[in-house]
């Protein structure tokens, strides 16, 4: 079995799955880039079943935005994104961003591109640092 690591920023909480992710999807969603506070969400999907939790789950805070199949799910402490069962409860949803490792797939579209951040066509025209900008 190939698992995969995750965690919070703070460590708090951490978790792993079996790294066979189904789909993987960038969502410009408004609702999405609320809850990230970021351009889009960057979710993988899974069976509901394919995550341990090792440490933390007490801190796993969920919030269902009401009317909309949408959730978020982050650490009380930090803040950070974590997996969560999609509003429909038949699949789990990982913030890519909180695994430790790679997944086995890659990104494969842009979803709800319509809503996206205007400023976002502009992304790959910016300068690229190894670090802090100089």
């Amino acid at each position: 079995m190939n698992l995969v690591s995750g965690s919070c920023l703070c460590g708090r909480v951490k978790f792993a799955c079996e790294n066979s992710f189904s789909q993987f999807h960038l969502c410009h969603c408004i609702q999405c880039q609320k809850a990230t506070g970021s351009a889009h969400a960057s979710n993988l999907f899974t069976t509901k079943e394919n995550i341990t939790w090792h440490s933390g789950q007490y801190f796993v805070r969920k919030y269902d935005v009401p009317g909309r199949s949408i959730s978020n799910a982050f650490c009380s402490e930090c803040g950070s994104g974590l997996p969560y069962l999609s509003g429909a409860g038949e699949a789990l949803v990982v913030p890519a961003g909180s695994l430790d490792g790679t997944p086995n797939i890659l990104p494969e579209d842009n979803i709800f591109w319509a809503e996206r951040a205007k400023w976002y066509d502009h992304v790959h025209r910016a300068q690229h640092f190894e670090g802090f900008a100089e």
